[in-house]
């Protein structure tokens, strides 16, 4: 086999709780996935060392050399310095000003491109999933905050040096619930799963959810996507109401997004929707078409990702590869 060319390409991407690395030949077929859990607060140090062993480890797998690496595509959360690569802040691993571009560059021999992880997600979508083709994408991700992505003529939207399209801290409601970002009113103040379980919580302690407090208890830890699915499915009429409502708060978001991008492709991702999606996609449709001019009400769909946790790896990898390939 010519070593000399360089025809694969990784996609990595680094969330909250978990790490998860995929080799893909040049048709972006997948060749091996590594996934393990972060360890928080580990150091920067020890986090940078496990990326490096799980890519490794990846390329293993795939019987693929570093040598063979066109490039790695690299999905971050957090503020990011796209162009020079670093890692301004990533809150739950304790990171500040990590250059992880120029250290992965240097293990591995190769370009490496980092993105936000929410832009690699929606990008995966508009490469491989439910939003292909589109000229204009825009990427909802409701979790424990609300992630936002848009892919725009082939690229992703993003600002100078940053990413952009924070979805989750518009503002629907001047004086709402504080925000963690300090803002009032947010829509993730109002529509996260953090949002959704605290108020799941407190209808269980009332005692108006008695499937959820048999499955989950009151506890915000144990109200996840999973229990907040089993709850509905279970006759807890109100958990129900309070997911509706929240899909209806994100549904007055996209139709904001709408009125300046006019996006034909709304996708929607991440657990909640994977564990409600029929729910999710009709409320947030329906809210939008509501809360936009007529002349937009029949421009778009909202759509389910189709990729999963896949979404955000292999977007990076082919964002990464689009780049590489262009200088």
């Amino acid at each position: 086999m010519d070593q000399s060319i360089r025809d694969h390409w990784v996609g990595f991407d680094l969330g909250g709780t978990k790490m998860l690395a995929e080799v893909f030949d040049s048709d972006f077929t997948q060749l091996s996935r590594k996934r393990r859990r972060t360890k928080g607060h580990e150091g920067v140090d020890a986090g940078v060392n496990r990326i490096i062993q799980t890519l490794h480890k990846a390329l293993e797998q795939a019987e693929i050399t570093p040598e063979r690496l066109g490039g790695i595509g690299f999905g971050c959360p957090g503020p990011l310095d796209l162009d020079r690569g670093i890692v301004i802040e990533a809150p739950n691993l304790g990171w500040n000003q990590v250059p992880i571009k120029e250290t992965l560059e240097q293990e591995f021999g190769c370009p490496v491109v980092i993105a936000n992880d929410v832009d690699a997600g929606v990008y995966g979508e508009y490469c491989f999933g439910s939003a292909q083709n589109a000229r204009c994408v825009l990427g909802v991700f409701p979790g424990t905050g609300i992630g936002g992505g848009c892919v725009y003529d082939g690229k992703i939207l993003r600002g100078e040096k940053s990413s952009c399209m924070e979805i989750g801290h518009i503002q629907i409601m001047p004086d709402g619930p504080l925000c963690g970002c300090g803002l009032r009113g947010c829509v993730e103040a109002l529509a996260s799963r953090l949002a959704i379980s605290a108020a799941a919580a407190q209808a269980a302690f009332r005692g108006q959810a008695p499937k959820l407090l048999e499955v989950a208890g009151t506890d915000l830890s144990n109200i996840r996507s999973g229990a907040l699915a089993q709850a509905i499915e279970g006759g807890d009429a109100v958990v129900g109401q309070i997911v509706r409502e929240a899909a209806e708060h994100i549904g007055t978001a996209v139709a904001t997004v709408i009125h300046l991008l006019s996006p034909e492709v709304v996708v929607l991702g991440g657990g909640l929707v994977e564990a409600m999606p029929e729910l999710f996609v009709e409320t947030v449709a329906n809210s939008a078409r509501k809360h936009v001019l007529t002349s937009y009400e029949k421009s778009f769909k909202v759509v389910e990702a189709k990729l999963g946790d896949d979404a955000a790896v292999i977007g990076a990898a082919a964002w990464a590869r689009r780049l590489i390939e262009s200088q």
